[in-house]
């Protein structure tokens, strides 16, 4: 049986992250059913200086963009790419922009347990749908819990050093590749794809994967 590893990079704020993994979803399922994929989601910060508390969005977008205007005009394209794929963003319910470091490092842990997936649809969810703050602590537990690691404490896990070094050392490694960009879907270590590629390009891609192989 063909097997498939799929690295997607990626950080928690990025919609087109969010979109990138309902197409990635969406070419998993019209894949041969011999084919076997493993998904795994590596760290990278699209505001590495964010401060920890993060900043109330309309000034970090109208800083970032130069007029609240220009910021609502890209909102509208990303919201209707995000209804194109089948999922809704709201930007209207976000208030923040967070600080994500310890959301990666909860990703490292869902990965840890094997619920990887279900934590990054939480946190994408919480954040695009429902407009929550993912770098809140008491969210990111909610997140954790929801996402299947009710048997962890993770209030302490965010309190403590555990997962710093590898999501640290994630980042670096997204530096050496060379990522600028995300979502980049980096497929059996070679082929790389970067950006919200439709469903179709992702699961061509992966074809010729297997093809190699």
């Amino acid at each position: 049986m063909p097997h498939v590893d799929i690295t997607v990079i990626s950080d928690a704020i990025c919609p087109w992250c969010f979109i990138g993994k309902r197409h990635l979803d969406l070419a998993l399922a019209e894949l041969p059913e011999e084919v076997a994929v493993s998904v795994a989601w590596h760290p990278f910060e699209l505001n590495p200086d964010m401060p920890p508390e993060g900043l109330t969005r309309q000034d970090y977008r109208t800083a970032k963009f130069g007029s609240w205007e220009r910021s609502r005009e890209l909102d509208a394209q990303v919201e209707s790419a995000a209804h194109l794929a089948g999922i809704e963003i709201h930007h209207e319910r976000m208030t923040r922009t967070p600080n994500t470091f310890n959301a990666h490092r909860l990703i490292w842990l869902a990965g840890e347990h094997g619920v990887q997936q279900a934590v990054v649809n939480e946190l994408f969810r919480r954040y695009f749908v429902e407009g929550e703050d993912i770098g809140d602590r008491a969210i990111l537990t909610d997140a954790a819990r929801a996402g299947g690691l009710e048997d962890i404490d993770v209030p302490a896990f965010l309190g403590s050093d555990q997962g710093r070094a590898e999501v640290k050392a994630g980042l670096d490694q997204a530096r050496r590749l060379g990522v600028s960009g995300v979502p980049t879907f980096i497929i059996n270590g070679t082929t790389g794809l970067s950006g919200a590629q439709p469903p179709e390009a992702l699961r061509q891609a992966i074809l010729e994967t297997t093809d190699k192989g």
